[in-house]
């Protein structure tokens, strides 16, 4: 289980992600970084992010890889079939549940009986998991196959679950499968080691979603994109159920309105401030102070912000006159000279896919005004991606109240991400 936080999430946010956390229909990804922004800078560091997907682990690192995905703290993958902790090198399978799915569950048995209906045309090799056996098949045809195939796989002794989804996938399971099932897993065992979370939102689009809110005590949403086979499942099975809404809004922005509908945070992301110089909100923390610069960083840099010296001027108040960065070449550089750099650079993006975000942002309180601030800094210059481990020292201003003084920084590469000309590179 996830060991990062002492005691309950004060929410675990649990998001399928094609079409729900992910709008591939937006290129420009507007709707997940604001959810990136929110969550960095109010959540992070006393919830939990768990993504429930359809992909199977092969699937999902390219759309890791493509998209400006957050790191879940767990991730559910091929339809509930799998559960997995941490990220890249450090995932952790859950040995257990997947011990649990064995129970009257024969892959191969399944296999051959699939092979008799011609109808079915098996996905891809990647999408074909250890409890998992997947095809795709017309939407005329699925629901003649699903019974059919239901009798005759309890006949030979299985129990199943037959999952159609997205109006063209047809999922064979455990029956004790599934995404709902498997965050039942994962309620049970934060119950038993006395870390229930707080509050649980799940977020989905189609029908390998339904299961989630069929869960006791969680709230849901069901995007504004929600296909229709999801939307029939709740007007049968749900519509009182005052505790799921249908947003209004598509994708991350309907996960946003659903965390401000039911009251369980702040939903205003950062990404929404207009203007830095008025901007006022109530919220003092190391982990906003970060994603603001980072926001205001890439506005400047796209143009998207008023070219104005005062906005310099305040950059310079609150980074220290002697503060250093160490570029992730080595280099040490003045915090002010850095500014001055920056300076220069505005507009230099402007008309580009140019977007920064961070991500498993952590601080430490490590004086009575000072802290240790820890990130990765992701950076994309159109189809170019950086990424460094990024600390920061910061402290709070006693003459001027909720406002941090940044100390120092540093910065080293993430292996496969630096960029070739390290001149380019800033803050």
């Amino acid at each position: 289980m996830d060991s990062r936080l002492n005691g309950s999430a004060r929410l675990m946010l649990v998001s399928d992600l094609d079409y729900t956390m992910v709008d591939h229909d937006d290129p420009r990804n507007t709707s997940l970084l604001r959810f990136n922004a929110l969550w960095e800078a109010y959540y992070r560091h006393d919830s939990l992010l768990v993504f429930s997907t359809g992909r199977s682990p092969l699937s999902y690192k390219p759309l890791r890889d493509e998209k400006p995905l957050l790191t879940p703290d767990i991730t559910i993958m091929s339809v509930g079939t799998e559960i997995i902790y941490g990220e890249g090198d450090a995932m952790l399978p859950d040995d257990g549940w997947q011990h649990y799915l064995n129970h009257n569950w024969d892959r191969n048995i399944v296999v051959e009986e699939t092979t008799k209906f011609p109808q079915l045309t098996p996905q891809a090799e990647a999408e074909q998991r250890p409890h998992k056996v997947s095809f795709y098949v017309d939407k005329v045809e699925a629901t003649e196959i699903m019974n059919v195939l239901s009798e005759r796989l309890a006949k030979r002794g299985l129990d199943v679950k037959i999952i159609y989804s997205s109006g063209i996938a047809l999922d064979v399971l455990p029956k004790a499968a599934g995404k709902g099932q498997a965050l039942a897993y994962l309620l049970k065992k934060f119950k038993i080691d006395g870390k229930l979370p707080c509050n649980t939102i799940v977020c989905g689009d189609s029908g390998n979603d339904a299961e989630l809110f069929t869960l006791p005590e969680v709230y849901g949403v069901m995007v504004g994109n929600a296909q229709e086979e999801l939307l029939h499942w709740y007007a049968q099975n749900a519509k009182s159920n005052r505790r799921i809404l249908h947003a209004t809004e598509r994708c991350a922005a309907g996960i946003l309105q659903a965390i401000g509908n039911f009251h369980l945070g702040p939903n205003v992301s950062p990404r929404d401030i207009k203007d830095f110089q008025k901007c006022n909100v109530n919220i003092f923390s190391p982990a906003y102070e970060v994603v603001k610069f980072y926001l205001f960083y890439e506005k400047w840099r796209c143009a998207e912000v008023e070219k104005s010296e005062q906005y310099m001027q305040n950059l310079r108040s609150i980074f220290h006159s002697s503060g250093v960065f160490v570029h992730p070449s080595g280099v040490e550089l003045p915090l002010h000279q850095c500014i001055d750099a920056m300076a220069r650079l505005y507009g230099d993006k402007q008309g580009n896919q140019f977007w920064t975000w961070v991500d498993q942002l952590t601080s430490a309180q490590i004086g009575s005004d000072t802290w240790l601030v820890k990130f990765y800094k992701w950076e994309l210059n159109e189809n170019e991606r950086q990424c460094t481990l990024t600390t920061v020292l910061i402290k709070s201003q006693v003459e001027v109240p909720d406002t941090f003084t940044w100390l120092h920084m540093h910065q080293t590469w993430l292996d496969g991400f630096a960029i070739a000309n390290a001149e380019r590179w800033l803050f």
